[in-house]
């Protein structure tokens, strides 16, 4: 009897160590959803790293304006090009394919896609000495780490979180996430350092990013600094359909 229920742990606990293998081995495929270039894509801006080639859609625009755009883990950014140019006219658009998105070449990464938003970053500040920063989702990471370390002039964050670690672990419960996870998007420690006006604009039924994550995260920031705005009846992936949406994208980069 002893000797079975020994084997039956065994095949339990090797069982459990196979599947915290597969999660590790597996896991950026459950965080990125990389995009196909669509028909909407415009002729792409290049942006050439050490390692790999990234596109850009760019809306251009004389002048001393410009918005760099980090889009969500499933998202065509070029499909908000048209809105982005209604709503910021004066402003030259820069919007990051990630890493195999959108044909741009490589894999994606939390390190990779921050690195590459630096050097997108730099080289859209050498042509416009005032650069905002919008993230979505997923790219309100990588929007905050870029205005931690480069001069961004103003930041929104849209359908923001506090950490991918801590939603990780909160949807594969039992797990050692926080040992398995590679890509932890911590944006709570970030957001301390953040100097700039920031804008949180918030879904009130995001079913994908908890109300709780988002303003965990709004309490991060130093007293003054960041704003929090929920749109109501928005869910994650329709915030933008709705007619505030657009304004108050307006007002956290222009205010």
């Amino acid at each position: 009897m002893l000797k079975l229920l020994a084997g039956l742990l065994a095949v339990v606990v090797l069982g459990y160590l196979g599947l915290c293998a597969a999660l590790y081995a597996l896991q950026r495929s459950f965080l990125y959803f990389p995009q196909p270039r669509s028909a909407a894509a415009t002729a792409p801006f290049k942006l050439r790293v050490p390692d790999a080639e990234v596109l850009v859609s760019v809306r251009p625009h004389a002048g001393p304006r410009a918005l760099v755009y980090f889009g969500g883990n499933a998202e065509d950014v070029a499909l908000s090009l048209p809105a982005l140019s209604q709503a910021f006219p004066e402003h030259a658009l820069y919007l990051m394919h990630y890493r195999g998105y959108g044909g741009s070449s490589g894999s994606p990464s939390e390190a990779a896609l921050q690195r590459d938003a630096l050097a997108l970053f730099d080289l859209v500040k050498a042509q416009h000495p005032q650069v905002a920063a919008i993230g979505r989702s997923l790219g309100t990471g990588i929007a905050l780490q870029l205005a931690r370390e480069r001069p961004v002039d103003r930041l929104v964050l849209v359908t923001p979180y506090d950490s991918i670690q801590e939603l990780a672990a909160a949807q594969f419960r039992g797990f050692p996430v926080r040992w398995l996870l590679q890509d932890k998007y911590e944006s709570w420690r970030l957001a301390p350092a953040i100097a700039v006006p920031t804008l949180l604009l918030v879904a009130e039924r995001d079913e994908v990013i908890p109300l709780a994550s988002s303003e965990r995260l709004f309490a991060s920031f130093a007293p003054g600094i960041a704003t929090l705005q929920v749109i109501d009846g928005a869910g994650h992936n329709d915030i933008s359909q709705f007619p505030a949406y657009l304004p108050l994208l307006r007002s956290g980069v222009s205010r």
